[in-house]
């Protein structure tokens, strides 16, 4: 009988996601192998098992598609990571559930897509003595063990796009444009998309900044006949403790944090603002050819690394090699903006200001 081996796509969904499912399926039936594809993360490890073949009939056309084939989910009873920095353990019953099924299905190895929250159920996983490799994925960039993740140039490429449109209707209405992107905990989309998209200010969580500040660019930009200004906002940012009228700022949610920031300019400016909140469309669409060639290598080398017996190890991207690193040292530590870093002082050189006094 042919060796079987397992993948699952859990967490958020991203573009790429497909053409890791692709290149595992691929590299595989390379080998001899055949795939399962279980649905909807690792819910899908629960009994009685739910998963479909991924032979190359079914994954012929699916690298160019935005999503995942076999479906994802940031939920259920594998969740493993709570917020920042917390974690929880996934009870033992049901990891033995997972065991059993995997057991009947004759699979000998899961491949994990995600992210820190992910792996950090795949640590666990290994640990009961089901073999896992991992895979990283993340629109944030934000995992330190790896360069790059694929879906974040993709997800550049929308913020970009978004700015390049909303600059010319700004440069019309002689309007401030909020831009709310995501973010959670690393400012790398709002960084890159902000200086592809020829932003005026770039908030990010990595440097505290003030609406004051943050007006003074734009009242700069107005002197010198520039009446129209483009302000990028990470979901993330840390607002001030209070408003221009010394009114404390709510803990905002995702999708709030633009606005409040953007009623704040008004009120200091009594500019004319529009806010945008892009949401999910940074994780819809079809992958860059970036993120199509990075998720490919990536499904690759996870079989690769199966079929060498590396198990309990994550794939990662390093000086544009592909390597891969102990699952245990790639969850935990968060890659985040240096706000002294090259990227930063780009950013100043061209006259984006973060908001704060540098």
């Amino acid at each position: 009988m042919k060796t079987r081996i397992g993948i699952l796509t859990s967490g958020g969904d991203c573009p790429g996601l497909n053409a890791v499912l692709r290149g595992a399926a691929l590299a595989a039936d390379k080998l001899g192998w055949e795939v399962l594809g279980f649905r909807d993360g690792f819910e899908g490890l629960l009994p009685p098992g739910d998963f479909t073949i991924l032979d190359r009939k079914c994954t012929e056309n699916i690298m160019a598609l935005g999503g995942t084939l076999i479906g994802t989910t940031n939920r259920g009873h594998f969740v493993a990571k709570i917020g920042a920095g917390d974690r929880a353990v996934v009870a033992a019953d049901v990891i033995e559930k997972a065991r059993k099924v995997l057991n009947e299905a004759r699979v000998e190895a899961l491949i994990i897509v995600g992210g820190d929250g992910s792996m950090t159920t795949a640590l666990q996983l290994q640990e009961a003595g089901i073999n896992c490799v991992g895979v990283p994925k993340t629109i944030d960039n934000d995992l330190e063990a790896t360069a790059m993740t694929f879906g974040f140039d993709s997800a550049v490429a929308a913020v970009m796009d978004a700015l390049d449109r909303l600059h010319t209707t700004a440069t019309s209405h002689k309007r401030a444009m909020v831009v709310e992107v995501m973010g959670r905990h690393a400012g790398w989309i709002a960084l890159h998309g902000g200086i592809a998209g020829g932003a005026d200010v770039i908030l990010i969580p990595e440097i505290p900044f003030t609406i004051e500040t943050v007006c003074e660019k734009l009242r700069e930009r107005a002197a010198t006949g520039k009446k129209f200004s483009l302000v990028v906002v990470a979901e993330g940012v840390k607002l001030p403790p209070c408003d221009p009228t010394g009114k404390p700022f709510p803990a905002p949610r995702p999708g709030q944090v633009g606005i409040l920031i953007g009623d704040a300019i008004h009120s200091l400016l009594k500019q004319d603002v529009r806010i945008t909140v892009l949401g999910h469309i940074q994780r819809g669409g079809s992958p860059s050819p970036f993120d199509r060639i990075l998720a490919t290598r990536f499904g690759v080398e996870a079989v690769e690394l199966i079929a060498r017996g590396n198990f309990n190890h994550m794939v990662c991207l390093r000086a544009g090699e592909i390597e891969s690193v102990p699952i245990d040292e790639a969850v935990g530590e968060a890659r985040l903006v240096d706000p002294r870093g090259s990227m930063v002082r780009a950013a100043r050189a061209v006259g984006i200001t973060f908001g704060d006094q540098g």
